[in-house]
């Protein structure tokens, strides 16, 4: 299972490019960089990012100009970036000329020392020839050094075809890929470097402008495979928690042993890794979605935490032979747990209520041989079940896709707006 999980992984890394490709800037100044892209991809965005990103990064001195001589508002738009990103920006409002413009620029980058001249070109919602011929004057007026082609990641098979197109008429040299923050795994990614042979150079991750980063084919294969990046947390986990103590509170979750004792021992490891945001996003979206739990905001993840701490006060004040054994749990002492710990009545028979329900599932989960070290479930199912034995929690990879909150552990708080689904009841026949 393991070379499986290489062989593929080092297959796509290979495909993605291999290595990180960064621009190739020569001694002669100033270096041009034409941004082209249809309307709506993030073009003139990841303008401004990238003359920030250079600038912050490789200490160069770069000068921005739009060439869209036919909409003022793509004009205004790069300004009021170069603006927000501290940049300087070439202007002639006047100009109806985007060649002309483009020299002109360039000419002034030249005379004040701008050593990288970044060329924010006209946009299309679809490729027409009068688009392609201004690009191609401009790339012959302007001698680029790089010529990035900007894609909606979200996009799909629309953004391999435009890249194609854009590839051979104009003949890019890069991708920037937009919207990686989102949805997208990145097969665009994988889909535009077969089809143009050119490597991405940069990515973008969210909409402030210092949200690009360059491309890690690495990085971009583990969300093809949905991987998230499993491997960091359980390095992460392997350094915060001990193996023994781990594999002695899986092996009581297989034998139905577990107790609340133990379970709070589970939510004080879970916290020695940090926030549930930051532990959320290290872990593959289909296995949350699989356990009922979406990838969380700060202020989601913030009220997740205090509702943690809810739950642990609760077992907290529980003695110590009702958290070994909760059907001593009447009514009478339940009240005295909820006045010790600053909670409710009904909240502390929440908790044993869903605990009650994690023990009846851990149960059936063992008899399936869920547990087992069996090579089901594939490449996650192999890295889900490895993860799952350090961490001392339940191995979900079996229940992806169920939507429900039965792989979470007993008493931990659902996501915020993320509540179980009442089973319908029916009447019973007379």
């Amino acid at each position: 299972s393991e070379q499986v999980v290489k062989i593929v992984y080092d297959e796509l890394v290979e495909l993605l490019g291999g290595t990180s490709s960064r621009l190739v800037f020569t001694k002669t100044t100033p270096n041009v960089v034409m941004i082209v892209g249809l309307q709506g991809s993030g073009k003139t965005t990841s303008t401004g990012k990238i003359a920030m990103w250079l600038a912050q990064n490789q200490q160069r001195k770069p000068l921005l100009v739009s060439t869209d001589v036919n909409r003022p508002a793509a004009r205004e738009q790069l300004k009021v970036i170069a603006k927000a990103t501290a940049q300087s920006i070439f202007e002639k409002p006047e100009s109806n000329d985007a060649v002309e413009l483009a020299r002109e620029a360039y000419r002034e980058a030249q005379q004040k020392g701008y050593d990288t001249l970044l060329i924010d070109t006209a946009g299309r919602l679809h490729i027409d020839d009068e688009l392609m011929e201004e690009l191609v004057q401009i790339k012959g007026e302007t001698k680029p050094v790089e010529i990035l082609f900007v894609a909606d990641a979200m996009t799909g098979q629309d953004a391999v075809r435009s890249a194609e197109e854009f590839h051979r008429r104009v003949g890019t040299t890069g991708v920037v890929l937009t919207k990686m923050d989102g949805d997208a795994r990145g097969g665009a990614a994988l889909s535009i470097k077969q089809v143009t042979g050119q490597p991405v150079k940069f990515v973008g991750v969210g909409e402030k402008y210092d949200a690009l980063e360059p491309f890690y084919p690495d990085r971009i294969a583990q969300r093809i495979l949905g991987m998230g990046d499993v491997l960091s947390l359980i390095e992460e986990v392997q350094s915060k928690v001990s193996q023994d103590e781990a594999e002695a509170q899986l092996e009581k979750l297989q034998k139905n042993k577990f107790t609340l004792d133990d379970f709070r021992g589970q939510l004080r490891q879970v916290k020695r890794l940090g926030s549930f945001s930051k532990i959320m996003k290290l872990l593959p979206d289909q296995l949350l979605g699989g356990i009922g739990m979406p990838q969380l905001d700060e202020e989601q993840s913030a009220e997740m935490e205090r509702q943690l701490k809810r739950t642990e006060a609760i077992i907290d004040s529980m003695t110590r032979e009702e958290r070994g054994d909760h059907r001593i749990l009447n009514a009478s002492r339940r009240r005295r747990v909820a006045r010790g710990s600053g909670t409710s009545v009904s909240e502390v028979n929440q908790l044993v209520k869903q605990y009650v329900e994690m023990r009846q599932m851990m149960q059936q989960l063992s008899r399936s041989g869920i547990f087992g070290g069996g090579g089901g479930g594939g490449v996650k199912g192999r890295l889900m079940r490895r993860a799952a034995g350090m961490m001392g929690m339940p191995d979900v990879s079996g229940m992806m896709g169920d939507g429900s909150d039965a792989g979470l552990p007993a008493g931990l708080p659902a996501a915020p707006g993320h509540r179980k689904k009442k089973k319908p009841r029916h009447k019973k026949r007379k």
